[in-house]
């Protein structure tokens, strides 16, 4: 396994970043992962991942914001960025029948041949609505990565298993286009319901030291990047995730 990233999202309630990406560094991260709320300034957050000594090889970007390309290849050859991600879509852009992932799909499946040209790759990161079936039968992780199948996927294992559904079973049908995941944990049910249900790695339900020896024998990943939605200590879920990491390695 490579290091540990840390998704700085789960940091966006603890500002300001530039007194918290020290905290990472101290920690013994040396990586980061973006989101689209953090790249007006992507010089200033280039010149504060350098002085911490961190990098961002990995962002995730709005649908909005890949759709304006010049202006995400420009953040990303800012800030180092190898790989981008779409993260999520609205529910005006999902549908109950396939129609809506098709499109999806097809938009996509455009917008990684631009990336790709300019030497990025691109993917897309799943939440748990993507694994209830479409009137078809089909799931909507499904035909999202076979309808647009030059597309990567950075799998969130613990939304996957929100979803109802097995990462193994995906893991193993789509491994080879898994090119990242994200290292994430489920609460107990009924606990930690102030931080919608999240805990951080290794203090949660899922079987984490079983999990990474899955992801890396069954996937492409090449970046495991902490995660939770709503910590109510970012330092603590960066400390303690980490620290869970380490024993791994």
């Amino acid at each position: 396994m490579t290091d540990l990233s840390f998704q700085l999202y789960s940091a966006r309630n603890f500002t300001p970043l530039e007194a918290f990406l020290p905290k990472l560094a101290a920690l013994g991260y040396t990586q980061v992962e973006g989101y689209g709320g953090l790249y007006a300034d992507a010089a200033g957050l280039a010149a504060n991942l350098k002085q911490n000594n961190l990098t961002m090889p990995t962002g995730h970007f709005g649908l909005t914001q890949l759709q304006d390309t010049a202006s995400a290849l420009k953040i990303a050859e800012t800030l180092g960025m190898k790989t981008l991600y779409c993260p999520h879509i609205g529910v005006e852009g999902r549908s109950t029948d396939e129609s809506k992932w098709i499109e999806l799909a097809e938009t996509l499946s455009g917008l990684v041949e631009t990336f790709k040209a300019e030497g990025h790759g691109f993917g897309w990161h799943n939440h748990d609505f993507e694994f209830v079936p479409t009137t078809s039968g089909r799931t909507p992780m499904e035909i999202l990565l076979d309808t647009a199948t030059n597309i990567e996927w950075e799998a969130d294992v613990a939304w996957i298993a929100r979803g109802n559904a097995n990462p193994n079973d995906w893991f193993d049908k789509y491994g080879s286009r898994i090119t990242a995941v994200h290292v994430k944990d489920l609460a107990p049910a009924g606990q930690l319901a102030d931080e919608d249900g999240w805990a951080d790695v290794g203090f949660g339900t899922l079987n984490w030291d079983s999990l990474i020896k899955d992801v890396t024998a069954k996937t492409q990943a090449k970046y495991f990047v902490a995660e939770h939605d709503n910590p109510a200590d970012a330092e603590r879920f960066a400390s303690r995730s980490i620290a869970t990491a380490k024993k791994w390695k």
